[in-house]
């Protein structure tokens, strides 16, 4: 365990934000690498896997709830320096991430076909999009043990061995896309479908190698199968901290869900370059969220430790480190918005859209920065309420007009982008109003 109660909160946060923005990058480019051989395929196979990517953010909902609501009590019990609490979180983390495979693996295969049919009109699309899901569906399910052990990790103030095993996966797939997308070197070629299997079988090797690290060098925290019988109090607790969390990125795959309803009416290259255009913005966006995920862990410590203007600081190095890095961002995308896009698509027109969205929802950045810093904060306060209150205000904020735009004759994609920027800035000053409530609320020990 590293005490994060002690020493200079900037550090800290460098230290944790750096290995998990690799982490992330990691985790992006597993979707970046698929793309780019997937592009090779054409505009349907783009906007098919783009289209099946966001049933991700499902899964990411759902992960949500073990990330934060494991981080959050691993760092309090960590705070207090209760190890037996922090031991307990973890396994019933565990279970909960075995059950949540299983349901995953379940529920996926009886409807991947489904899902595809109501995000796309497009035959191409969705054959596309249903096989990629078809592979892809383990690499989901393997998700949930790779998020319990790192957030419990995290909570600890460890986040180096987490990163190391999501750049070796991130290797293997690199080298397993080629081969099973284009058929390099075999010379049998499974598509799209090979982009899903590169991507499991690496997360798989990536889940083997995080047990043997906690079964052979964690001291801290262990994998202990004499605490996976239920216990009713503290998955509760769990559930509790992680529930809004993971509504909140549910909400996400619901705001996605409708840009792409509406923007189906510009056809197969559109949708394709908001897809291109979305994932390259995700990455971007990894420097905010590092921060963003390193400061629950801080906070959630000195929460746990009692120390309120340690936590007081933390939002404040973090807000002012996220700001100055998105700042940064915006204003390369305004200057050369076309080279991140560049290379992924020989088609004209989805790097068109691509690069038309990604030159105007960069007005996002800084305002999305905030959002992810005042998010990891109320994880850290151990209230995640809030968090679901400021996303849920901007769906409807946005969704109401994108819907009543649709259907106008005047309907431009660009109306679409504009109105992201206007309701995530309202989102910003929303959520930025409700944590500095919630600071003066439970900041006060006795």
């Amino acid at each position: 365990m590293k005490d994060l109660t002690q020493g200079s909160i900037g550090k800290h946060l460098v230290h944790m934000s750096v290995p998990i923005a690799i982490g992330l990058l990691v985790q992006t480019l597993y979707f970046l690498v698929d793309l780019y051989f997937v592009g090779q395929l054409g505009g349907e196979a783009i906007a098919g896997v783009s289209a099946a990517g966001n049933a991700n953010l499902i899964i990411i909902a759902l992960t949500q709830i073990l990330n934060v609501g494991t981080a959050t009590l691993v760092s309090h019990a960590a705070g207090r320096k209760d190890q037996t609490d922090a031991n307990i979180i973890f396994n019933q983390s565990l279970l909960l991430s075995a059950l949540m495979a299983a349901i995953t693996l379940t529920i996926g295969y009886g409807l991947s076909a489904s899902y595809m049919q109501t995000l796309s009109q497009d035959e191409a699309i969705i054959a596309a999009g249903t096989s990629y899901l078809y592979w892809f569906l383990p690499n989901m399910a393997l998700q949930f043990a790779v998020v319990a052990m790192s957030a419990a990790l995290r909570g600890t103030g460890i986040v180096k061995p987490v990163m190391l095993v999501q750049l070796l996966s991130v290797l293997i797939n690199i080298v397993l896309a080629p081969i099973l997308i284009a058929g390099w070197g075999t010379g049998v070629a499974f598509g799209v479908a090979g982009a899903g299997m590169a991507s499991s079988i690496a997360v798989l090797i990536g889940v083997a190698i995080l047990l043997y690290y906690f079964v052979k060098l964690e001291h801290y925290v262990k994998v202990d199968f004499s605490l996976w019988l239920p216990q009713w109090h503290s998955l509760k607790r769990i559930f509790a901290i992680g529930f809004p969390a993971g509504a909140e990125f549910l909400l996400m795959f619901s705001y996605m869900a409708v840009i792409y309803w509406a923007i189906q009416q510009f056809g197969a290259e559109a949708q394709a370059g908001f897809g291109l255009g979305s994932r390259v913005m995700q990455a971007l966006f990894l420097p905010a969220m590092a921060i963003a995920f390193a400061a629950p862990a801080i906070a959630g410590q000195n929460v746990g430790a009692k120390q309120g203007h340690r936590v007081r600081e933390t939002f404040a190095k973090a807000a002012v480190f996220s700001s100055l890095i998105m700042a940064l961002l915006t204003l390369i995308c305004l200057w050369q918005a076309d080279t991140f896009v560049r290379g992924f698509s020989d088609d004209p027109l989805v790097l068109a859209v691509a690069s038309g969205f990604l030159s105007l929802i960069c007005w996002n950045f800084v305002p999305t920065g905030l959002v992810f810093t005042c998010s990891g904060m109320f994880q850290g306060l151990g209230n995640t309420w809030p968090a679901l209150l400021s996303s849920a205000t901007r769906l409807l904020s946005f969704a109401l007009p994108v819907i009543w735009l649709s259907q106008q004759e005047t309907f431009a994609i660009e109306q679409v982008w504009w109105l992201s920027v206007i309701t995530v800035s309202l989102q910003s000053l929303l959520s930025l109003f409700l944590l500095k409530k919630q600071m003066d609320k439970r900041l006060i020990f006795a």
